[in-house]
């Protein structure tokens, strides 16, 4: 079955790092370019990092110089390392294929920055 699991997530104070993990089951994942996206409350969903197939990165001009993306094709995962994290980069966190999403999307991972 298809299927996108995210991890990785909590609650840190500003300045601090984490690293999100996605797993991707079900799809060729080798030869998909994959994104990271976030969504606040009451904003709408935005795309944060994205990976192609070769190695390629893009970054949000929000997030540049902080985030970095990175993927393993032989484990179908994607990361995401996060550090000198901001109360901005408050959102819930998600992992899906780039630049057309599959058709679902999986439960998300919450970061949470906050003193």
């Amino acid at each position: 079955q298809v299927q996108l699991v995210e991890s990785g997530g909590g609650l840190v104070q500003p300045g601090g790092s984490l690293r999100l993990s996605c797993t991707a089951s079900g799809i060729i994942f080798s030869i998909y370019a994959m994104g990271w996206y976030r969504q606040a409350p009451g904003k709408q969903r935005e795309l944060v990092a994205r990976i192609t197939n070769t190695g390629s990165t893009i970054y949000a001009d929000s997030v540049k110089g902080r985030f970095a993306i990175s993927r393993d094709n032989a484990k179908n995962t994607v990361s995401l390392q996060m550090n000198s994290l901001k109360p901005e980069d408050t959102a819930v966190y998600y992992c899906n294929r780039y630049p057309v999403p599959l058709n679902f999307w999986g439960q998300g991972t919450q970061v949470t920055v906050s003193s």
